[in-house]
């Protein structure tokens, strides 16, 4: 059967090498697998979160910060059974889970390395990190293997969606497979003595220069929908990437009263459970270098 996995559904025969919208074929490509200290500190931890990074993205935001590896440019064909040895090497480092970036065009694949790296002794705690341009039968797939999902909210504006990530549909498709995650690992789960999340969801949200508006009913959407049971992680960290001739909004980061505005706001509505940014978060020093690290 040709590819159907995203909401894309492009039916590439990903099988005999056609590449999909996703931009790869079915041979499984990672960029970088090493600990990693920047994400959300339940996450890292004082060790590092142990991050897989996947060649190949179905959404292709223009403001991607990791375009390198979205538009497939970087990345080494490795088999499952040498992806399940990266995850327990990422374990022998010391990291306190496994980070799965950008995986959803490989969901089959990554279960065959998963159940393979379980079977040889992982234990740490799974993370499903995501632009939640998900399809709600794939994520399904994945119940009972992944215990953490970080996804992304990024828009309501059915305009910006189509302007910035080519998905009209995106809010109607994030909004339904994060529920679907929800009803997977539900409630955050903590341990105790060191802080770190075992279980549950964070819900990111990058707000993006002059888009305000959005930001605010993307947040009020998530505490009026989940309350406290997930948390959100509000983010500074937007960098251009390019020059933007088509889209000059996108050409400044953003500024620091655009994001005390959104944390206000958040307040206002009631919402505790969330991490927030400060200092100088926007920029390309906090972008890991995609250099086939781990692999």
């Amino acid at each position: 059967m040709n590819c159907r996995l995203c909401p894309r559904e492009c039916n590439a025969d990903r099988k005999n090498g056609q590449k999909g919208y996703c931009g790869e074929d079915n041979s499984l490509r990672v960029a970088r697998a090493a600990l990693h200290m920047w994400e959300e500190p339940c996450i890292s931890g004082s060790t590092g979160s142990g991050t897989v990074f996947f060649s190949g993205c179905s959404l292709h935001c223009v403001f991607c910060q990791n375009i390198a590896i979205s538009e497939g440019t970087v990345g080494k064909t490795i088999t499952p059974k040498h992806l399940a040895g990266i995850f327990l090497e990422l374990q022998e480092k010391g990291a306190c889970n496994i980070n799965l970036v950008t995986p959803g065009h490989f969901i089959p694949q990554i279960i065959c390395a998963l159940k393979q790296a379980k079977a040889d002794g992982l234990f740490l705690p799974i993370v499903y990190n995501t632009g939640s341009y998900e399809k709600v039968e794939s994520l399904r797939l994945l119940d009972g293997l992944i215990d953490i999902y970080l996804p992304d909210l990024k828009y309501v504006s059915s305009r910006l969606s189509a302007r910035y990530s080519n998905a009209p549909d995106y809010f109607a498709v994030a909004s339904a497979a994060i529920a679907e995650m929800f009803r997977q690992v539900g409630k955050p789960v903590w341990d105790t003595k060191t802080g770190l999340l075992k279980r549950g969801i964070i819900v990111r949200h990058l707000l993006l220069p002059k888009r305000l508006a959005d930001s605010k009913k993307v947040v009020n959407y998530l505490y009026h929908t989940y309350q406290d049971a997930v948390y959100l992680s509000i983010m500074n960290q937007y960098t251009p990437m390019r020059v933007f001739s088509d889209m000059p909004e996108l050409n400044r980061r953003v500024f620091h009263k655009e994001y005390n505005a959104l944390i206000d706001y958040c307040l206002s509505i009631g919402i505790q459970n969330a991490f927030v940014q400060e200092g100088e978060t926007a920029s390309e020093s906090f972008i890991p270098p995609f250099d086939l690290k781990g692999i």
